[in-house]
C-alpha cells in the first residue's frame, strides 16, 4: 500500500514532483498554497482533487499519510513538527528551517517519532554518479578513505531569482546560492566521505541587487556568489565556488575528489577517475589493469527524464526521481499504509544531517562577516529567547536563597 500524498507548495519543485509521484504509483490527494487562488490554479494544472491555503486542512486529511514540504523555508520547521506530531511521514525540502534553532525543533520531533519517515530533500545523494563515487571511495579506489586530501567543487549556473520579489530575493528568508545550492554541496561532501565539517571560511557576495523585474525600493540581499573552504575532521580540505552569473537556465557542476593516488570527478551526471602512474616495481599488475594516460569512464548517465524543468537543474531533478523510487520501495513491501521498511531510504539525509548543514551555513555567514576561519557549533539546546531576563531571574533566585 502506497501512502496518499499531501504537497505543501506551488512552485517549480511541486510542478516537477507531482508527475514523478504519479509515475511511481503514488496518489496525490491534496495541495497547499500561500493563497487560495494560487492553490486552486496549481491544483487545476496538476489535476489534484483538494486544494487549500490552510496547513491543517492538508495534515488532517485521513487519506494523506506522507507530506512533501516544498514551500518557502520559513514554514519548513512549523509544518514538519506539526506533521510528525499528527503521525504523518515527512519529506522536507532543503534547508531545514531558517536557522539552527528551527532545525533543532525538527530533529527533536523526528527523535520523538522514530517510526515515521523524516528526511531532507538533498536529492544529489540519490544521483547514480554520486552513489558510484561514494562506493569507489569506500572500496579504496583512491586508497584509504580517511586519507583523502582535497575536494574541489565548482557550480556555475543562471540566476535563482524569479520575475517578482519574494523569499528567493532575501538572504534572511532562505534565498541565495549558499542556501539553495551550497546546502547540497555541504551535505554531499559529508555523504561521500563520511567526514564532518569542523571549521569553515567563506566569502558571500550579492553583486546583483536589482533586475529588470525586481527593482525600486526593495533591494535583493540574497547572495549570488559564494566561495568557501571546509576543514573536515579527518584532514580533508574542501573548496567550493558557486556562481549564479551565467545567462539563461544553464547549469555546470564539477566535483573532484583527490588523494595521493589519483582523483574521481563527477561532471554533470557522469563519473570519471584517473590514478597516478605507479612504479612497475611496486605493482605491475595494477599498472596493466588501469589506463593511466587517460581518464577512466566509471559511470555514464544515459537515462532520460520523463519530466524536465527550465528552472531546476537536471541533476537535482534526476536525484529527486531516484529518491521517490526509493520511497516507493520503502512502502511497497508492507500491507499497512503507515508501515515502511528502512533499507531503501538509508542513503537519504536525516533531520540531523539538515541541522549539521544549517550549522555549517551559519558558521560560513559569520566567517564572511568577520573575514576569518570559524568553528562549526552544533546546538544541543534551544537558544534562550530572552537571555537578559533569564539572567535577572537567576540573580533574584540566588539573592532569595
Amino acid at each position: 500500500m502506497l501512502p496518499g500524498i499531501g504537497v505543501f507548495g506551488t512552485g517549480s519543485v511541486a510542478k516537477v514532483l507531482v508527475p514523478f509521484l504519479r509515475e511511481k504509483g503514488f496518489s496525490v490527494e491534496a495541495i497547499w498554497g500561500t493563497t487560495l487562488q494560487e492553490a486552486e490554479n496549481t491544483a487545476k494544472e496538476l489535476k489534484i482533487p483538494f486544494f487549500t491555503n490552510k496547513i491543517d486542512d492538508v495534515l488532517l486529511k485521513k487519506n494523506v499519510n506522507l507530506v512533501f514540504i516544498v514551500c518557502a523555508p520559513y514554514l519548513h520547521a512549523q509544518i514538519s513538527v506539526k506533521a510528525l506530531g499528527i503521525g504523518k511521514h515527512v519529506v522536507c525540502d532543503k534547508p531545514a528551517g531558517l536557522c539552527q534553532a528551527e532545525a533543532l525543533k525538527m530533529v527533536r520531533a523526528a527523535q520523538y517519532y522514530p517510526t515515521l519517515i523524516s528526511i531532507i530533500n538533498h536529492s544529489l545523494r540519490f544521483l547514480p554518479a554520486f552513489s558510484h563515487m561514494r562506493k569507489c571511495i569506500q572500496d579504496g579506489y583512491l586508497g584509504n578513505p580517511d586519507e583523502l586530501t582535497l575536494m574541489d567543487v565548482r557550480v556555475q549556473m543562471g540566476s535563482l531569482l524569479g520575475d517578482t520579489y519574494n523569499w528567493l530575493c532575501d538572504d534572511t528568508m532562505g534565498g541565495g546560492t549558499l542556501t539553495l545550492v551550497g546546502s547540497h554541496v555541504i551535505d554531499l561532501v559529508s555523504f561521500l566521505t563520511g567526514q564532518k565539517v569542523v571549521k569553515v571560511h567563506g566569502v558571500l557576495r550579492t553583486f546583483v541587487e536589482e533586475t529588470a523585474k525586481v527593482n525600486g525600493i526593495r533591494k535583493i540581499t540574497a547572495p549570488d556568489f559564494c566561495t568557501f573552504q571546509l576543514q573536515m575532521d579527518k584532514g580533508l580540505l574542501v573548496t567550493a565556488t558557486l556562481n549564479n552569473h551565467l545567462p539563461g537556465p544553464c547549469f555546470n557542476q564539477e566535483i573532484y575528489c583527490c588523494s595521493k593516488k589519483g582523483y574521481l570527478v563527477v561532471r554533470g551526471g557522469d563519473l570519471y577517475g584517473k590514478l597516478h602512474k605507479i612504479s612497475p616495481k611496486n605493482s605491475q599488475e595494477e599498472e596493466c589493469k588501469r589506463p593511466h594516460d587517460r581518464e577512466e569512464v566509471i559511470y555514464v548517465d544515459v537515462e532520460d527524464l520523463s519530466c524536465t524543468s527550465s528552472v531546476i537543474p537536471k541533476p537535482y531533478i534526476k536525484g529527486l526521481c531516484k529518491m521517490i523510487s526509493a520511497l516507493k520501495e520503502a512502502f511497497l513491501p508492507v500491507k499497512e499504509q503507515m508501515d515502511w521498511v528502512k533499507e531503501p531510504v538509508t542513503a537519504a539525509a536525516t533531520f540531523e544531517d539538515g541541522q549539521r548543514v544549517q550549522a555549517t551555513m551559519e558558521a560560513l555567514r559569520k566567517s564572511s562577516e568577520d573575514g576569518c576561519w570559524t568553528t562549526v557549533q552544533l546546538l544541543t539546546e534551544p537558544p534562550d529567547p530572552n537571555p537578559a531576563l533569564s539572567a535577572a531571574v537567576r540573580r533574584t533566585a540566588i539573592s532569595l536563597q
